[in-house]
């Protein structure tokens, strides 16, 4: 898994050119001292406040990360909840630095539009609870069932086409947001809700009773997630992509929050450098030379982040299944130039 990541990791200074547009996204970051953050705000284990009404989640760490990276402090954020109508509007329009609120990378979104993937952090899938009490085995058996879903997704969408092409005929209760939707869901007025699997899991947790539901065993998309930037600035494209690609690394490497001081004493001449002790990654980046080391010190490696949000340190208790080997589908190409991939070409709401 390591090996791609390293290599690209020990080739960066030439493999991206810092061009004078980091007088864009970046230099406004420092300049305003803060990082602004667009997120979900109502995501258990990706975005919302914890029981201490303090932000935590995958995607608030990431956002910590690169507060971490650019301002040398990863309590420098703003989080601005965002809705899935308006979300992508709101980060082309300059309202924050960057999105993080779970959002699939697919290709309408990577070719012709005015955003920009960064990264993938998360593979997930769209899937379907019910009450355990109805007695529904599985989605097939939704025919004539009132499914809850936010309207105007692509979880709608996948839906449709999912019950057209087996021949279900089932009925969409749209709603116009997730809260609304958990809200009619959970006062019965429809036999199952359909969302990403990982939502679905922490929605249901929160609302204190899990034990009351089920979540069917289809999973009739894959989705992976990830931050957006606007489009046409490569030096914060690359700043939020090698965020990311640093906290994987580090994993990799077993660097951790509590042995990172001692990390950099290695005789590895790529740890030193990924550290920051041997310099070059950091100017590249437009950075000071001590970014990844920030990043792990004070949010830690995507292992640490994953296990606190969403794995066993957490009360979703997830398995990291796909997320186990994030190097495998989250490889980023070897240049800034964000038109160089195309993402996948499944669709999230």
């Amino acid at each position: 898994m390591g090996s791609f990541i390293r290599l690209i990791f020990a080739a960066v200074a030439i493999a991206i050119a810092l061009p004078a547009a980091a007088q864009g996204t970046l230099q406004a970051v420092k300049k305003r001292d803060k990082l602004l953050c667009g997120v979900n705000g109502q995501a258990p284990g990706f975005s919302a406040m914890n029981e201490s009404k303090q932000w935590a989640g995958l995607d608030v760490d990431l956002c910590r990360a690169v507060a971490a990276a650019t301002l040398g402090d990863a309590s420098k954020v703003t989080f601005i909840p965002t809705t899935a109508a308006d979300r992508f509007t709101r980060l082309a329009a300059g309202e924050f630095d960057m999105l993080a609120r779970n959002s699939t990378v697919n290709l309408p979104r990577s070719v012709g539009a005015k955003i920009r993937y960064a990264a993938i952090n998360y593979v997930d899938g769209q899937a379907f609870v019910v009450a355990k009490a109805a007695g529904i085995p599985s989605a097939t058996a939704l025919g004539q069932k009132f499914v809850c879903v936010v309207r105007g997704t692509n979880h709608q969408a996948n839906m449709a086409q999912w019950f057209r092409m087996r021949g279900v005929q089932f009925m969409a209760r749209p709603v116009d947001t997730p809260e609304a939707m958990y809200q009619e869901f959970f006062a019965g007025r429809c036999s199952a809700v359909t969302q990403d699997a990982s939502t679905l899991a922490g929605s249901v947790v929160a609302s204190g009773k899990a034990a009351d539901y089920l979540m069917l065993p289809e999973v009739i998309s894959k989705e992976p997630l990830g931050p957006y930037v606007r489009d046409g600035d490569s030096a914060w494209l690359d700043v939020v992509r090698w965020t990311h690609f640093a906290m994987l690394e580090a994993e990799e490497r077993e660097i951790t929050q509590a042995n990172v001081e001692e990390m950099k004493k290695s005789p590895d001449l790529t740890v030193q450098k990924f550290l920051g002790v041997l310099h070059d990654n950091g100017k590249t980046l437009g950075l000071d030379e001590a970014w990844a080391f920030n990043i792990v010190k004070q949010v830690g490696n995507y292992g640490e982040s994953f296990e606190r949000n969403l794995g066993q340190g957490s009360p979703l208790k997830f398995a990291r299944g796909l997320n186990a080997r994030p190097s495998a589908w989250c490889r980023p190409a070897p240049t800034s130039n964000p038109r160089a991939g195309t993402g996948g070409t499944t669709r999230r709401e």
